[in-house]
């Protein structure tokens, strides 16, 4: 399941603190992130299994983007599907993961901060 709608359920609800919802998120997902990156590093071992969170295709344009734009495309990596070939991509190409991990942060944090926003508009 895709984290937005969780997020904007939780924010709904009222329940809880929008900083810590928003906390959350981020981190969890700049780790996730953080684990692609990984898996780029070893792609070659893990590019035939099912469970491989990029398709071949993806992989190959987000290939051309980073090439492109460099770790600066990271900045890009809250889109879904592209964000994540992204990030393991930078995985790929060997981008310094402390870098990597400030940019992408950057990027998660900034959808959130966008979602809650809008959520905030939307539902008043």
């Amino acid at each position: 399941m895709q984290s937005e709608p969780v997020l904007v359920a939780l924010i709904l609800t009222e329940k809880f603190s929008w900083p810590l919802l928003l906390f959350i998120a981020s981190v969890g997902n700049t780790l996730g992130s953080i684990l692609n990156w990984f898996l780029g590093r070893g792609i070659e071992r893990f590019r035939d299994r099912r469970w491989f969170p990029v398709s071949e295709k993806a992989l190959e344009r987000s290939s051309r983007w980073y090439r492109k734009y460099g770790k600066w495309s990271l900045l890009l990596s809250w889109m879904p599907l592209f964000g994540d070939a992204l990030t393991v991509v930078a995985g790929v190409l060997r981008e310094p993961l402390l870098t990597f991990t400030i940019l992408v942060a950057i990027a998660k944090t900034g959808r959130y901060i966008a979602l809650i926003l809008i959520t905030w508009q939307v539902f008043g």
